[in-house]
């Protein structure tokens, strides 16, 4: 059973409508006991950094997170701003990050003569950095649907599991240990989306 993390920010019901089709078992909850005790956790987002964790943080969920990944260790999966929760920071407010992985969020920067907008919103490829619990690094083609105007930027290479190239080329999956995440939108990218998510609920 996957759970679902609710504290009102994310594209939680196109989440759940996807694993259903799939045949995957996924639940939706703002309970912390039902999150300190689940099996996976998928921790959605979208919004500003700040008011998601300060969201998590009234909510009384932060320890219950904390206990599930870190003493427990299950299988977590951040989507879209739920992967830069993950992180320490982000250039986007002050708040501290949940702080799984060893990791900040940057604004993305592009020269003043790029044709490129920030925020990055549209369809992408994605290139494996190597193979992972959500990547083949054989598999290329793949596209995803993106809307951020931030990335994540690991301080050790081998958290990265994907990458885009949009001006540089930067980082839109991590995988440390149990804890993984994408910058993408697997709920709105069709059958790669799909296979995402169903690669994290064969973990």
């Amino acid at each position: 059973m996957i759970t679902v993390v609710d504290y009102g920010v994310g594209n939680i019901g196109a989440i759940i409508n996807m694993a259903d089709y799939l045949g995957i078992d996924a639940e939706t909850s703002s309970d912390p006991d039902k999150i300190r005790n689940a099996a996976k956790l998928i921790l959605p987002g979208v919004g500003a950094f700040d008011k998601a964790m300060l969201t998590l943080q009234n909510n009384g969920l932060i320890e219950p997170l904390n206990e599930a990944a870190l003493k427990r260790q299950i299988p977590v999966l951040g989507i879209c701003l739920g992967m830069q929760l993950l992180a320490r920071r982000s250039d986007e407010g002050v708040q501290a990050g949940l702080g799984w992985v060893a990791a900040d969020v940057l604004r993305i920067t592009l020269p003043p003569e790029s044709p490129l907008k920030v925020p990055h919103i549209g369809w992408l490829e994605v290139k494996p950095a190597r193979t992972s619990a959500l990547f083949n690094s054989a598999v290329h083609g793949e596209r995803f649907y993106f809307d951020h105007g931030y990335y994540v930027q690991c301080d050790n290479p081998e958290d990265v599991a994907a990458t885009i190239d949009y001006g540089s080329e930067i980082c839109c999956a991590v995988n440390s240990g149990n804890v993984s995440g994408v910058q993408f939108h697997p709920e709105k990218s069709h059958r790669f989306g799909m296979r995402v998510l169903e690669a994290f609920g064969k973990i």
